[in-house]
C-alpha cells in the first residue's frame, strides 16, 4: 500500500486537495492528523489531562465554560482559540510551549495513525493519504512512499486567504499561525529533494511532487490530476496488490522505503547545516 503524505501550510489549500483526493475518480481514504489530534485530547484522555496539567495554571480560559445543561462535574472541553494564542508565535516562550504541546499530541497521533494505516492495508487499499500539516516537522515523511506539498508562490496570497477564511483573526494572529507551520517554500524544497534519482528541483521523480494552488479551483483540479498522474506512473496499483498478496515482499519494501527516507532526511539535515555555515 502506498502511503501518500499530504502537507502544506495553513491556507494553501491542503484541505481542498484532500477533499478532491477522497472523491471520484480517486476515492482515496484520508487519514487526517487534525481530526486525530482532536480525538487524542478529548476530555478524559491522557493527552487532555497532560495539557490541562501543564497549561491550566497559567491559562485561565483554557477550558470552555460549562453550559446550563452540562454536568458541572464533567471535564470541560479545551478552548482551542485560547490554547492557540498560547502556542502560536515566534517568541521563545511560545516556541517552548508549542514544543510541549507537540510532545503531548504527536506520539498519540502517531499511534492512531498506525492503527488506521493497518486498517486500510488489510482492506486492500492501493494507496492512502496521510494528511499532516507538520509532516516534515514531525518526521512522519519517513513512512511515506510519496509526499505531496500544496503550496502558493506568493505568501501574501496565503495571508489573504487565511484572513478571508477566518475573519476573526487579527493580522498578527494570522501571521503567527502562518509562521507556526513553517515556510511552505521550504516544504516544497524538502519534497523535491526526495527525488534524489531525478534532476535536482524536479517533481517528476518517485518520492515528491508539488501542487501549486495559485489559481482558481479549476486550476487546482488540473494540478491534482497532474500530481496523481506522476504518482500512478511511479507506483501503479498492481504493485500495491502484489505487496498485499505477498506479505514478505511488502515487509521488505516497507523496510527499504523507510531506510531510503531516513537517508534522505539525514542528507537534507546535512545540506541545511552546510548552507547555514556559509552564511
Amino acid at each position: 500500500m502506498l502511503i501518500i503524505g499530504l502537507t502544506g501550510s495553513i491556507a494553501t489549500g491542503k484541505s481542498t486537495v484532500s477533499s478532491i483526493l477522497s472523491s471520484p475518480p480517486y476515492n482515496l481514504p484520508i487519514i487526517d492528523a487534525d481530526i486525530l489530534a482532536r480525538k487524542v485530547v478529548e476530555p478524559g484522555t491522557p493527552g487532555y489531562n497532560a495539557i490541562v496539567e501543564y497549561f491550566g495554571p497559567t491559562t485561565p480560559d483554557l477550558l470552555l465554560p460549562a453550559g446550563p445543561n452540562d454536568d458541572p462535574t464533567a471535564p470541560r472541553p479545551l478552548n482551542r482559540p485560547a490554547l492557540g494564542r498560547r502556542v502560536f508565535g515566534d517568541s521563545e516562550e511560545r516556541r517552548r510551549d508549542r514544543a510541549v504541546l507537540n510532545k503531548i499530541i504527536h506520539p498519540a497521533v502517531r499511534r492512531e495513525t498506525y492503527k488506521a494505516l493497518l486498517y486500510h492495508y488489510l482492506r486492500g487499499q492501493w494507496a492512502v493519504v496521510l494528511d499532516v500539516p507538520l509532516l516534515f516537522e514531525s518526521g512522519m515523511d519517513a513512512i511515506c512512499g510519496m509526499v505531496i506539498v500544496v503550496a502558493v508562490s506568493d505568501p501574501a496570497v496565503q495571508m489573504a486567504r487565511l484572513r478571508a477564511r477566518d475573519p476573526h483573526l487579527s493580522a498578527e494572529d494570522a501571521e503567527n499561525r502562518v509562521r507556526s507551520q513553517g515556510d511552505v517554500r521550504e516544504k516544497v524544497r524538502k519534497a523535491l529533494y526526495r527525488n534524489r534519482s531525478a534532476e535536482e528541483g524536479s517533481d517528476k521523480g518517485s518520492r515528491g511532487v508539488v501542487i501549486w494552488n495559485d489559481g482558481d479551483k479549476e486550476d487546482l483540479h488540473k494540478e491534482v490530476d497532474r500530481a496523481m498522474a506522476v504518482i500512478r506512473r511511479n507506483s501503479p496499483s498492481w504493485w500495491s496488490w502484489l505487496l498485499l498478496l505477498v506479505p514478505p515482499l511488502g515487509l521488505a519494501a516497507g523496510v527499504w522505503n523507510g531506510i531510503v527516507n531516513l537517508w534522505i532526511q539525514r542528507s537534507w539535515a546535512q545540506k541545511a547545516t552546510r548552507e547555514k555555515a556559509k552564511i
